[in-house]
């Protein structure tokens, strides 16, 4: 994480005044992939790279933001902020305070400052961690307290309905109630949740393929509508089922014969890693490692297999990372077709297996990883 003393210094000498510094975590996801639009389980950790936001009232009716990766300002007359997105950086604060403004809260002129270390562009969801961070700020400077969750939603909004991407639940949600040394366990439904302890000698390597396959954003599309095509034909046996969330293996084995061959896969990961996600839970609960690093193991796989969301790329690192001592469990994280790998690893093998793993990947693919060390960490706070 960035250094709280140095964003205070460059908040005071670009606006003459001292703020309050709020922090949201990036996150990376355990286990539980693309449950989460079939109402399931996703299970994913903040981890130790974060959006930091510094925040101070003005007096001249204005909101100033700054940010500090970007080395870019944006004005803005408090009266007339932007009521739609301007496809600027500056749309994930400008989202939040026009949620908050629809909520009922009074926007003040404001100066805030953002800089962060979550890296842009690999998957561990830098977007939300500012939207998060802002969210936490400009309640600070309000004076109100918003609970985690009903943050979490608020964030989501303004992704969805300013920014225009159709985000879920779960980058925001771990990003505002994530806690130190835990995975989250979220109930997509119903935003119920549960802490899993994550053991303090383990690591999360996290090791980006740099490979984002030109198909992502179209297949994402397929795929959704799949997986609800599949949905729909098991609700004609049992109406119950309203989304895959509420289906059985044994219900797909009755009557899978009735759907598509491709959308019959991608019920069965879908049904299969709400199971997955729920056990691994389980697994954090009692310790038992062995049964977490199969999960994970089974999730790759059915994510390849089924789901067809995998590559050549991710499928080598995470073969590549089942070689290397230390390994607990490997798997591709995220929307699929390259991205990250998300590896739990012993603490004390994690820095040689950050390297190994990164010498290997690029003497089979020519390819230079960015693989990053981190841990869980606390959701969004304000610091000192």
């Amino acid at each position: 994480m960035q250094s709280v003393d140095q964003l205070k210094e460059l908040h005071r000498k670009r606006f003459a005044a001292e703020p309050a510094v709020f922090a949201a975590p990036g996150r990376v996801n355990l286990i539980g992939e693309h449950t989460d639009y079939a109402e399931g389980f996703v299970m994913p950790a903040a981890i130790d790279f974060a959006t930091l936001a510094a925040i101070s009232p003005r007096n001249d009716g204005r909101v100033v933001l700054w940010a500090e990766n970007f080395s870019e300002e944006r004005t803005f007359p408090l009266a007339s902020l932007p009521g739609s997105r301007t496809g600027e950086w500056s749309d994930y604060p400008l989202g939040v305070l026009q949620m908050l403004a629809a909520d009922g809260h009074p926007i003040p002129a404001l100066s805030l400052t953002l800089w962060g270390d979550v890296p842009l562009g690999s998957g561990l969801s830098s977007s939300a961690s500012v939207e998060v961070a802002t969210a936490s700020a400009v309640t600070g400077l309000l004076g109100i307290k918003i609970p985690g969750p009903e943050l979490a939603q608020l964030c989501q909004r303004a992704e969805n309905e300013f920014v225009g991407a159709n985000c879920g639940i779960m980058d925001q949600f771990v990003s505002a109630n994530g806690a130190a040394d835990h995975a989250l366990l979220l109930d997509c439904r119903d935003l119920s949740y549960r802490l899993a302890p994550i053991p303090k000698n383990l690591a999360l390597v996290i090791a980006n393929t740099m490979v984002r396959h030109s198909i992502a954003g179209g297949e994402y599309g397929t795929r959704r509508a799949e997986v609800e095509l599949a949905c729909t034909i098991l609700a004609r046996h049992r109406p119950q089922i309203r989304f895959l969330r509420d289906a059985t293996i044994a219900d797909l084995e009755r009557w899978g014969d009735e759907i598509p061959e491709a959308a019959r896969k991608r019920a069965r990961h879908i049904i299969t890693e709400n199971t997955r996600t729920v056990e691994a839970a389980r697994a954090l609960e009692t310790n038992d490692l062995a049964r977490l690093g199969q999960l994970m193991h089974e999730a790759h796989v059915s994510y390849s297999r089924d789901f067809e969301a995998s590559c050549a790329e991710a499928d080598l690192m995470v073969e590549l990372a089942n070689k290397l001592h230390g390994l607990i469990g490997a798997r591709l994280t995220g929307g699929g077709f390259g991205g990250c790998t998300v590896n739990l690893v012993e603490q004390q093998a994690a820095q040689d297996f950050k390297v190994q793993l990164a010498a290997n990947y690029q003497k089979q693919t020519g390819i230079h990883p960015e693989i990053y060390v981190c841990h869980a960490s606390d959701g969004t706070r304000r610091l000192g």
